[in-house]
């Protein structure tokens, strides 16, 4: 029990210990300064200008941005749903498989572009190498480094002085991909490879177990993409259990390291924001806001999963322990830490199985993907979902002491409020519109029954917890499943798809349009009446106002589900 609190102080200074470093670098890329690594990669961006016949220099404003990031975001799709369809037909197929049904593609290709990496799917007997490595690795690039593009326009928003322009999209793209996802990635591979995670062209293996049976041991490339969807907090496992599998997460280095990218990016970001608005101090409030709603989370879930079933309670808590569903070689502290922080960002993957968390355990990472994933939350679009809690909680306080509520000197008014709203309800709106869809609506096979019930595995409280946790998951853009729920059926593929669209670019276009209409006011100078947002009051308000519209929103559906399904093994 002391051990595991030790691994989660030890997780944590490490990870701030990262913040300073790598915010201030990634500053400098998204300022299109040189970095030390601007010689060898340099060529590779200009290179990339001209074959894409795009002028690096030309500004555009927010609209023209918001065109170009789903337009992007859409032929990506396209190319995504393609390519599995026709997986059957191209090269790099060693296990002769076919394609994938329509719907599932349907559903992968909304998911990897959004950067939900929601699997309804087993990767190593539905995907062929080509398809994991064409379409879902370079989608976890490319919509990793767009939250990262539209994070640095509102941000740019927010510091300029009566400006149409927010920045070039395909610049702040190639720039993000090239200069800190690839480089790292790579650094993050080649440990992954000497741990023992595969790297390999070569078919499946079978092998002989010591019973005497044969079993076909799933390979393939995999360290490459275990990087990437952990470092752009995609998530998506190469295999069917994630990196509870042991070629994708073998030793407790690569389950430190795994569980370390899944924040690094987000949290570094918080400082980026820092350096480029000019104000360090802005960037440290939000980093803190973040890591207090953190912390607030993670302990009890490590506590609820130390003490085990309340049914079964005892005062020995290591042998009244939750084991069920976890990894013994990574234990309980560092399943809960893996489970809360991949449901703080919007990352999905998972060392263990939160299905058998207990009530208690599995409500906190639930919570976390409810409070719109912005505590770290994806790259970059963690940090605009704080930042426009940041705008709300502004407004609330020059509510309170009646004068106009201004953020880093700019005034917010009418329409930044009516977009904020937006971004914030609507993550809300489509988990739960969706979650009643699929419980009111009737399964073509089974007269009476819903197609949400249909598809739980287990009945009453725990089974709506596996169908909300699910559409949380989707509508937030996380791609973590409470398993048990089958979802891979065309009513929940479809559904789920048009969730994950919706609460990607329906909230990245209203973001887009507040940085637009910050860049375009004049900063007014600070006075006695400004509310400073760097203090640890201000933290606090945050902090209150991200929590107070999670929990409006998600307590009356999470009473029916965690609480009563608690309350039950309690009485």
């Amino acid at each position: 029990m002391l051990f595991d609190w030790l691994h989660v102080a030890l997780y944590l200074v490490v990870l701030l210990l990262c913040v300073r470093p790598l915010g201030a670098f990634m500053a400098k890329v998204l300022e299109g300064e040189k970095t030390f690594l601007s010689p060898a990669l340099g060529w590779i961006e200009r290179f990339a200008y001209r074959v894409g016949g795009v002028k690096s220099d030309e500004e555009m404003d927010w609209k023209k941005y918001a065109v170009n990031v789903v337009a992007f975001s859409a032929v990506s799709s396209i190319v995504v749903y393609a390519l599995q369809r026709l997986q059957h037909l191209l090269p790099l197929n060693p296990a002769g498989l076919g394609a994938v049904s329509p719907d599932s593609a349907l559903n992968t290709a909304s998911s990897f572009a959004t950067n939900t990496n929601w699997q309804g799917y087993g990767g190593e007997s539905t995907m062929s190498y080509l398809t994991q490595m064409l379409t879902l690795t370079v989608q976890n690039f490319v919509s990793a480094a767009v939250g990262i593009a539209v994070v640095a326009a509102l941000i740019r928003g927010l510091r300029a002085r009566e400006a149409s322009s927010i920045g070039n999209f395909w610049v702040d793209v190639t720039r993000s991909t090239l200069y800190i996802l690839v480089p790292l990635s790579i650094l993050f591979s080649l440990v992954f490879v000497a741990q023992g995670v595969p790297q390999t062209f070569n078919g499946y293996e079978k092998v002989t177990t010591l019973q005497g049976a044969e079993e076909t041991i799933a390979l393939g490339p995999v360290a490459s993409q275990i990087a990437i969807k952990q470092l752009g907090t995609n998530g998506g496992g190469f295999f069917n259990v994630n990196s509870a599998h042991p070629f994708e997460n073998p030793t407790p280095l690569t389950n430190f390291l795994s569980c370390l990218a899944i924040l690094l990016v987000p949290a570094a970001l918080c400082h980026t924001f820092g350096v480029m608005v000019g104000q360090k101090k802005q960037g440290y409030a939000v980093l803190a806001a973040m890591l207090l709603l953190f912390v607030a989370c993670l302990a009890p879930t490590v506590m609820a999963e130390q003490s085990g079933n309340p049914a079964f309670a005892t005062h020995n808590l290591t042998t009244n322990a939750n084991w069920e569903g976890k990894e013994a070689r990574f234990g309980i502290g560092d399943s809960a830490l893996w489970a809360v922080a991949t449901t703080a960002a919007s990352n999905g993957s998972v060392n263990s199985m939160h299905d058998s968390y207990t009530p208690v355990g599995g409500l906190f990472p639930m919570v976390m993907m409810q409070l719109g994933e912005v505590v770290f939350g994806g790259v970059g679009s963690g940090l605009y979902g704080m930042l426009v809690f940041a705008i709300v909680a502004v407004f609330i306080a020059g509510l309170m002491v009646g004068r106009t509520p201004e953020y880093l000197g700019k005034k917010i008014e009418a329409f930044e409020m009516k977009m904020a709203s937006l971004v914030i309800l609507i993550p809300c709106a489509t988990v739960l519109v969706c979650t009643a869809i699929s419980l009111v609506w009737p399964s073509a096979d089974k007269p009476g029954v819903s197609e949400g019930v249909k598809a739980m595995a287990n009945p009453g409280p725990h089974g709506f917890s596996e169908l909300l946790y699910a559409y949380s998951s989707m509508g937030n853009n996380n791609g973590s499943a409470f398993a048990g729920f089958s979802a891979n059926v065309p009513f929940h593929n479809i559904l789920g798809a048009v969730a994950m669209w919706v609460s990607r670019y329906w909230l990245m276009v209203p973001v887009l349009a507040i940085a637009g209409s910050l860049a375009r006011k004049r900063t007014v100078p600070t006075g006695p009446g400004t509310l400073p947002t760097h203090t640890p009051l201000f933290v606090v308000l945050l902090c209150s106002v991200v929590v107070i519209v999670g929990a409006l929103t998600f307590i009356p559906a999470l009473g029916l589900g965690p609480i009563v399904e608690h309350l039950q093994l309690t009485k």
